[in-house]
């Protein structure tokens, strides 16, 4: 799969399983987020690995409109976009 392929109907969320600062001035609602090892606010993940706020059954953000900055940048179809899709795709995500 190229970049040109890349939607909302075809993204199995890779994303999703990284690690997200919670950098920007958004409301994120607190029952969402976590606390690192080394103190930073960051979305928090389920024992699964996925983020908290992804709703599974449409696999897309539950709180597109308040997401942290890192999510705003992740450009759908961008060179980390498609490096993020290889590796789960390979299994390694």
């Amino acid at each position: 799969m190229n970049a040109q392929d890349v939607t909302c109907t075809t993204c199995p969320a890779a994303c999703c399983r990284l690690e997200v600062l919670c950098i920007g001035d958004y409301d994120i609602p607190e029952h969402l987020t976590d606390t690192d090892a080394e103190g930073y606010l960051v979305m928090r993940r389920l024992d699964d690995g996925w983020c908290a706020a992804l709703d599974r059954s449409a696999m897309h953000c539950g709180i597109y409109a308040l997401r942290p900055l890192p999510c705003r940048e992740f450009d759908m179809g961008g060179s980390d976009c498609m490096a993020e899709r290889a590796r789960y795709a390979a299994g390694r995500g």
